[in-house]
């Protein structure tokens, strides 16, 4: 059983940094790869957290959304931030020319509603081919998964995190578009 580091909707956070970052710092459950045009998007998904790998041209840039606090990479960072509560981000990787848009919505649901979420998010990942990862908490059924669209000037990644205890849903919506 893999059991994210912590299970409070305060402990949750997204970190941008303008690099790579190793497969080796986590336990990867599931990764996928989109190439389209002069981008590409790499999709990692964990227990209870996510990393997606962005790159066009020279620009490498990466979200990581964790409820880790400790042992994260520190070279590179260009922001971070909690992800409780709504809270839009915008950056612009302007030598680059790409920007990097993201929304992040958390809630906290009752047993029944979270059961019901849950099988619902599971049909959609199945529908879609979304990648997914479930697995058990103490408290039951977990699931992560990250849905991917892609444009020609930009690429759309929407993550689901569904944790059993506290009943925590962390969404986020993340833009990479290319001027």
């Amino acid at each position: 059983m893999n059991l994210p580091t912590k299970n409070s909707l305060q402990s949750y956070q997204v970190v941008l940094y303008h690099r790579a970052l190793h497969p080796e710092l986590f336990q990867l459950r599931g990764r996928k790869v989109i190439r389209h045009g002069d981008y590409e998007l790499e999709s990692w998904v964990m227990s209870g957290s996510h990393l997606l790998r962005f790159e066009h041209k020279s620009l490498c840039a990466s979200e990581l959304v964790t409820d880790q606090d400790r042992n994260l990479p520190e070279g590179g960072v260009v922001t971070a931030f909690l992800c409780a509560g709504e809270r839009d981000y915008e950056h612009a990787f302007k030598k680059d020319r790409v920007t990097y848009m993201t929304t992040v919505q958390t809630e906290t649901l009752s047993d029944n509603l979270f059961a019901a979420t849950y099988e619902e998010m599971l049909d959609f990942g199945r529908e879609s081919g979304a990648l997914t990862h479930a697995w058990e908490d103490e408290s039951g059924r977990c699931l992560s998964m990250i849905d991917v669209q892609r444009y020609s000037t930009e690429v759309h990644a929407q993550a689901y995190h569904l944790i059993a205890n506290g009943g925590i849903v962390l969404r986020t919506q993340t833009i990479f578009e290319v001027k």
